[in-house]
């Protein structure tokens, strides 16, 4: 009986190939886009995911804000006060540095300095070296895979040397796997913090002395609970830096929540909102529901015709069991088609997907259980929502009806299909308005309201600052450089904070600015708004007054909303006298998920590190080289390394572009499905109404009354749909907004474009169909069998 249903289905799948591409073809393209999107989901949701993640925590600083960064006089107290925790460690992390081996230089990303307890905490996959002892002794360094291939080859690089920062001599101690591309902090060198220790050890008594990329991480013991450590926390700072904890706390951070929780500043990956991951995963279900409910429509618009098969089967004894049975067995062939392609498909592109959305995940990670599990749960859920409508609705039939070609369905009124339709639509919609949202979202933290000009400015840095003049001299003769400026970074660059103070003002306790040291020409290169006083002027080292330009932010703090009449205000910045020459008008100094902070712009020479250059828009490339030709010769030791600004700002969002890239690349997939599902419904309808297109082209109709005739319950139908879409789309895209302290309105113009899309889709694919329904010679439409 089953092998009959599995020959029958085969013979109709060959008889009808059209009908079994189509349906094979969204159910491949929704069950691949469906595993991608899994994968993506779970390597999203798995971060961090160490073997002792669940008792692992980052302790971070909470005064005036979250900070992801401690100082180090932290970790070496928490080791004698917590002497119950089972690991203490403090790392140092920089995002990239220059490394020489031989007489080969090379730039790369992901080190830091950490102490020989990090090891305890964190489980490495070590494929030479004892961990107990790589990062014990000074001088020590570990590397990855792909680094110690990279610089040895096949050669063994253990007990090498090589160079970091033309300042360090670190010899190879170990050789770990490289770690997985969901890790919030990302390493691919690990060198000894005993290399360091001794030019740190004033750092580390100073508790507010706290540098970008300091972490510090402990280890519980098994059976003990974090809230018995982070009660003691005030009873520690008190007792250590007499802090009072009503002012200042350390938080202790689950280590699986850094890269969700949004409220920390100061992270290596920006964080992101696990919200963002659970509606991937929706959207990954309404592809699968689209490409069931486009199976539904093409299988009811193919059952009519086979209505004299159920008819004739019937009539020789076939119940409906057995009707249901085989129409089952179709189903479960082309679904069984379709998973395996689709696998197929996934496993082909998972690794280009993976580049699109910047994550690693590749074809390997098909092949675990639990993906196996997912894809096996998966194909009986399309079974089930796919095959069991059609089966029943076919084996429903009746004889005599069926045989005469009555099966009693009809196009007009409501009817389900018309309610799947619609439920593509609403889909649709809600993905159009979803990735439109997210597209003008990117473009406004990109390009709006910045508050500085950004475009062609390169930042470059400088080794040595006593070559900052000769420098200067060389870029002004290249006809290519329009403007210069030397700071401790540009305005998208957060390096530098201080506290201040000023109790004439209110301002009693401290609170925080960020501090940009930059010369006289800064101002007016990035365009920044002068709202009163004068810009930044030259100083010298030994001036005994310092006189700094004001953004808006600082001054409401101070009291002032009129910017003149902060002019020649007072504060005590960093525990010295400072005064207000001038405001300036705030700018986007870090990414958009954060509300804009104090900043005082100050000429101090000792601290420019950076040149920016405007550079001509036209021959960038030639500029560069002659820029790179210059900075070599000046600075032979090193490796010449620029960043565009604009491509700096977009590194701000890689989250939210990850986002916008999942966003495009589903939705694209979900509305080509609803297609195929629209393109079924539009076929049901015309094989319906053969005869009445017939007798209308007989009667004089043009083959456009013919496609309005099909088109204008679809018009209802997409309105109906909007209906719906509108305010799920709304309030989905609403609340995801929230997660950013800038951020656009909704407007009415997203929704416009929604349903002009739906519209645009709708008419192409019922237009086709339509037409070629209206082409057919009416003789042949109106003959009688």
């Amino acid at each position: 009986m089953i092998k009959s249903y599995f020959i029958i289905a085969f013979r109709n799948i060959r008889r009808n190939l059209s009908y079994a591409f189509l349906n094979v073809f969204g159910l491949t393209l929704g069950i691949a886009a469906c595993l991608v999107i899994f994968l993506v989901v779970r390597n999203e949701l798995n971060y961090d995911n160490y073997p002792k993640a669940d008792r692992i925590y980052r302790v971070t600083l909470n005064a005036i804000d979250f900070n992801s960064n401690t100082s180090l006089a932290v970790a070496p107290a928490m080791r004698i006060d917590f002497s119950a925790l089972e690991a203490v460690s403090q790392t140092m992390y920089s995002p990239e540095v220059m490394v020489k081996v031989g007489n080969t230089r090379f730039r790369d990303k992901d080190f830091a300095f950490a102490d020989e307890h990090f090891t305890q905490i964190f489980d490495l996959q070590w494929i030479s070296g004892n961990p107990k002892t790589a990062l014990s002794e000074p001088n020590s360094i570990v590397l990855n895979e792909t680094l110690a291939k990279k610089y040895y080859g096949d050669k063994d690089p253990m007990g090498q040397v090589i160079n970091i920062e033309n300042q360090l001599n670190v010899k190879v101690t170990g050789v770990i796997k490289d770690l997985p591309g969901n890790r919030s902090l990302p390493l691919q060198m690990l060198c000894s913090f005993a290399t360091i220790k001794p030019q740190m050890k004033q750092n580390m008594s100073n508790f507010w002395d706290i540098g970008g990329g300091f972490f510090a991480f402990i280890l519980l013991p098994k059976n003990m609970s974090i809230h018995q450590i982070q009660a003691g926390i005030p009873h520690f700072l008190h007792k250590n830096w007499n802090l009072d904890p009503k002012d200042v706390r350390l938080p202790l951070q689950p280590l699986r929540d850094i890269h969700f929780d949004q409220r920390y500043i100061n992270n290596v990956i920006t964080p992101t909102s696990k919200d963002t991951y659970y509606a991937l995963f929706g959207i990954a279900l309404l592809i699968i529901i689209t490409a069931c409910i486009n199976f539904i429509n093409l299988a009811t618009a193919q059952s009519i015709k086979r209505a004299k098969e159920v008819g004739v089967r019937k009539v020789l004894g076939a119940n409906k069991s057995q009707l249901v049975g085989q129409f089952m067995g179709e189903t479960t062939v082309l679904i069984m088609m379709a998973v395996v392609l689709g696998v197929t498909i996934a496993a082909l592109f998972l690794t280009q997907a993976g580049d699109w959305v910047n994550i690693k995940i590749s074809a390997d990670q098909l092949t675990q259980p639990i993906v196996i599990g997912w894809v096996a749960a998966i194909t009986v859920l399309v079974i089930l929502l796919a095959g069991l409508y059609p089966a029943f609705v076919q084996s429903a039939f009746q004889p005599v009806d069926s045989l005469k070609n009555k099966t009693g369905t009809t196009t007009r009124g409501f009817t389900l299909r018309k309610g799947l339709v619609v439920a593509q639509f609403a889909i649709s919609q809600i993905l159009i308005v979803g990735t439109l949202v997210v597209a003008h979202q990117m473009d406004f933290f990109e390009n709006q309201d910045l508050g500085f000009n950004k475009d062609a400015v390169v930042s470059v840095g400088l080794p040595d600052i006593k070559k900052l003049e000769v420098f200067r001299q060389d870029l002004a003769n290249n006809p290519g450089v329009k403007q210069i400026s030397f700071s401790s970074g540009a305005p998208s660059y957060f390096h530098n904070a201080a506290g201040f103070s000023a109790p004439q003002y209110g301002v009693i306790k401290d609170d925080v600015t960020e501090v940009k040291f930059v010369d006289e020409n800064y101002i007016g290169m990035f365009g920044l708004k002068m709202l009163a006083g004068q810009k930044v002027t030259k100083t010298f080292i030994k001036d005994t007054v310092q006189n700094f330009v004001a953004n808006e932010t600082l001054i409401h703090k101070l009291g002032f909303t009129d910017p003149q009449k902060a002019i020649g205000a007072r504060i005590n910045l960093n525990g010295v006298k400072a005064t207000i020459m001038g405001v300036v008008q705030d700018f986007q100094s870090e990414s958009k998920h954060k509300k804009r902070r104090a900043c005082v712009l100050m000429y101090r020479a000792d601290n420019f590190y950076t040149a920016t250059i405007k550079i001509q828009p036209t021959g960038m490339s030639q500029t560069i080289d002659k820029i790179n030709k210059s900075w070599s010769a000046l600075f032979p030791d090193n490796l010449f390394q620029y960043e565009f600004l604009d491509d700096h700002i977009a590194a701000m969002y890689t989250q939210e572009q990850k986002e916008y890239t999942a966003f495009k690349l589903f939705s694209s997939i979900a509305i080509l499905i609803g297609c195929l599902g629209l393109y079924g419904l539009i076929a049901f309808a015309a094989s319906q109404r053969t005869k009445e297109v017939g007798i209308r082209k007989v009667l004089g109709a043009p083959i456009l009354s013919i496609v309005g005739l099909f088109s204008k319950e679809f018009v209802v139908l997409i309105v109906i749909a909007f209906a719906i879409a509108a305010p799920i789309g709304y309030y989905a895209m609403n609340n995801w907004l929230q997660n950013y302290a800038y951020h656009i309105k909704i407007d009415a113009g997203i929704f416009i474009i929604s349903i002009l899309a739906s519209f645009v889709i709708a008419g192409l694919t019922i237009a086709y169909q339509t037409v070629k329904a209206a082409l057919v010679n009416p003789i042949t439409s109106l003959r009688s069998e």
